[in-house]
């Protein structure tokens, strides 16, 4: 079955960076847009950034673009998002999804819950 793991997150000062990792498994990894989602308290679930299955056109949320980076290592079945530059309105549960419009494939992680707070 497909499994994403999120690992990475934490607490972290504002201006302060983390990586986060999700590890893939159970589908054929190359196949797949992955993308990064949050979701804030009270909020709804907001797309962050995505990256095709070859690894090209990223795509950002307005509000990450120049701070957040997408990157992929289909060797390794993983997708990054490098996260520079944090604000305290960063701060949500991040999810990692993996998504195939061929076969309408639609997958999450558990999440991973980062906090930006001095």
């Amino acid at each position: 079955q497909v499994q994403l793991v999120e690992s990475g997150g934490g607490l972290v000062q504002p201006g302060g960076s983390l990586r986060l990792s999700c590890a893939g498994s159970g589908f054929t990894f190359n196949f797949y847009t992955m993308s990064w989602y949050r979701q804030a308290p009270g909020k709804e679930r907001e797309l962050v950034a995505s990256i095709t299955s070859v690894g090209g056109n990223p795509n950002y949320a307005d509000s990450v673009k120049g701070r957040f980076t997408v990157s992929r290592d289909n060797a390794k079945n993983t997708v990054y998002l490098q996260m520079n530059s944090l604000k305290p309105e960063d701060t949500a549960v991040y999810y990692c999804n993996a998504y195939r419009q061929s076969s309408a494939s639609d997958n999450w992680g558990q999440g991973i819950q980062v906090t930006v707070s001095s």
